[in-house]
């Protein structure tokens, strides 16, 4: 298995404590979408109960563990994320504890290979919160053959409860130069790499992502958004409405990327894409770009989409000079 140039020491460190048996319990994979952790936890837990790992630590794809892992048959790892609705049409939106006491009656058997057995929990930041207390006294009373694998985007959602019992590996962007290097390995050219990398952060799989499913062109609408209802020449209400209807969340990070970009733009005395005035509007930038992220949270709840992003339009609508 191929994990990106970022991972391969925390990789090396993982694959030498499995194989010296020094491997914690619990794993709290952390980190934004596009870095990694996914694929690592997949190739830990196939390393885990393979029978011939190689000598870099990963599975050897071969054995009969590893052909029941690619057949997705394998007894002994256990997988829980968004499971269908009663209904059978639709995903839910979070993991429930129903799902939680049914991984507990598994765990409490035998592993059936004689190994491991291990549990990819992921999301594991959207467990409710009877689920996540459940999954506690699992984390409290754990079995030695146990390798519970929780991988999420945002931790802080996690009881704290939770993450103390864990060990915790967060993924940050590489250094610019070695996710540069990663996107031209891709076939992405420099300047397409370059432009997709400040977009998204230097985050190299989110730009990767962005340069094929038009996450630029959104990113070029919300700044041409943005500075419309600055100007006064955008229509709140219009903008609001389509931005609801067309990937809002997305719509709301990218516009507070790019309000965090202005600040820093007016701090280093540069020229504001916006149309801001000066370092004075800062503190008012802060809160807006506070507000934006919360709104992009309260999109996964119940409340009407355009409504919430048309209030936070109107607040980026009135002016900010004193």
């Amino acid at each position: 298995m191929n994990l990106a140039p970022w991972l391969q020491e925390t990789w090396r460190s993982l694959a030498e404590r499995l194989s010296s048996g020094r491997l914690p319990q619990a794993l709290l994979l952390s980190g934004a979408a596009g870095l990694g952790k996914r694929g690592l936890a997949a190739a830990l837990a196939n390393a885990a109960l393979c029978d011939c790992r190689h000598a870099d630590g990963f599975a050897c794809g071969l054995c009969r563990a590893c052909l029941l892992l690619a057949a997705g048959t394998h007894p002994d790892l256990m997988q829980l994320s968004f499971e269908m609705r009663d209904d059978g049409k639709t995903p839910r939106t979070e993991i429930v504890i129903e799902q939680i006491r049914k991984l507990t009656e598994q765990l409490s058997l035998s592993s059936q290979f004689g190994g491991m057995q291990i549990v990819i929990i992921d999301p594991a930041d959207r467990m409710n919160p009877s689920a996540a207390n459940a999954l506690l006294k699992t984390l409290e009373e754990p079995s030695g053959s146990t390798l519970m694998i929780l991988v999420c985007d945002q931790p802080s959602r996690l009881p704290a409860t939770i993450r103390s019992r864990c060990q915790r590996i967060e993924m940050r962007p590489p250094a610019h130069a070695q996710a540069l290097a990663w996107l031209r390995e891709q076939g992405i050219a420099s300047s397409d790499a370059e432009m997709a990398l400040l977009a998204m952060l230097g985050n190299p799989g989110r730009a990767l992502d962005a340069l094929g499913d038009g996450s630029l062109k959104l990113r070029g609408e919300c700044s041409r958004d943005l500075l419309a209802l600055r100007s006064r020449q955008g229509n709140a209400l219009a903008i609001a409405e389509a931005w609801a209807a067309d990937r809002p969340a997305e719509r709301l990070w990218h516009a507070a990327v790019l309000v965090r970009d202005d600040m820093v733009h007016l701090l280093r005395g540069q020229n504001s894409t916006l149309g801001l005035t000066g370092t004075h509007e800062i503190p008012k930038l802060a809160g807006w770009f506070a507000a934006a992220n919360r709104s992009r949270e309260l999109l996964a709840t119940q409340v009407r989409g355009e409504l919430l992003v048309l209030d936070l339009l109107h607040t980026w609508q009135t002016p900010r000079s004193s």
